[in-house]
């Protein structure tokens, strides 16, 4: 432990987004998907400091390009193009909450040659208002599909609209998916409206691609926060000290990087896999 506390949590995600990314089965011709998103060390919060924050790009195959720490969530924002700056987003689609969704981000991938896929929600407004209120009851239909899984359904439905003029850098469409969620155990039924903008124009990439895109950002968001605290238990790491909580998180990130890459489409049962083939439960591995 006493080595770890010396390591540059910055060089170590340099090392370990590299490590992956030389790893990985080289992708197809065309464009390539990144996730933006942060997650919060809960338990890493000391009477003195608040808990740290760290904010990463992830390919939607599951593995960590680059990492960097914030110190609270609102600092998210002027902490992305730094983060950016440590790839290279040509030829990229960039997938985000809508924390993310600011003019000046808009600009800068554009800038850099990355097409994007923004979230809008209330956060803002006058964005939020127009893309909401579009005719989506007469808009055809551009992608629909159904999932099965532990007692529930999911049905996911989208539409897009081209846009001549939208107030954020060179959108060109809307994009409107809902999510009908049951649940066959309580039957519980839940329904979910998402609004989202993107720079590809009309005709770019079919419905499909752009339904696969965004489940790859929801799936991403499951494996920084689902899985980092259902496996490895994050938010009850206590360990506190000076730059452990990065370094620790950035192990966790080499684990799952290394079994998604390996074809683990259930990463939850591998993990528990791996610390069963070694007679040992994750928490001694130094993973929690």
């Amino acid at each position: 432990m006493s080595l770890l506390v010396q390591l540059d949590g910055d060089a170590l995600d340099r090392a370990t987004g590299a490590f992956l990314t030389t790893r990985a089965t080289p992708t197809e011709p065309g464009l390539r998907a990144i996730a933006v998103d942060g997650k919060a060390l809960r338990g890493s919060r000391t009477p003195t400091a608040p808990h740290v924050t760290l904010l990463a790009t992830m390919g939607h195959t599951g593995h960590v390009l680059a990492q960097r720490q914030v110190t609270g969530k609102s600092n998210q924002i002027p902490r992305l193009q730094p983060l950016l700056d440590t790839i290279d987003p040509t030829g990229t689609v960039i997938t985000a909450d809508a924390l993310h969704t600011q003019h000046t981000y808009g600009t800068y991938l554009r800038g850099r040659g990355a097409h994007y896929i923004a979230q809008v929600k209330a956060n803002h407004p006058t964005l939020f208002d127009r893309v909401r209120h579009l005719p989506w009851r007469e808009i055809t239909l551009d992608h629909h599909d159904r999932t099965w899984s532990h007692y529930r359904t999911e049905v996911r439905r989208l539409k897009t609209v081209a846009f001549a003029h939208l107030d954020y850098p060179d959108a060109r469409q809307a994009l409107h998916i809902v999510r009908w969620k049951k649940d066959f155990t309580s039957g519980k039924l839940t329904i979910e409206r998402i609004y989202l903008i993107t720079n590809l124009p009309p005709g770019a990439v079919t419905g499909n691609e752009l339904a696969a895109w965004i489940r790859g950002h929801w799936k991403i968001e499951n494996l920084l926060h689902h899985v980092r605290d259902r496996i490895f238990r994050e938010d009850d790491s206590k360990i506190r000290t000076g730059r452990l909580p990065r370094i620790m998180a950035g192990l966790r990130n080499l684990a799952i990087g290394v079994h998604s890459q390996d074809g683990n489409t259930n990463i939850v049962a591998a993990l528990r896999r791996t610390g069963r083939d070694h007679q040992r439960p994750l928490t001694t591995l130094g993973l929690t």
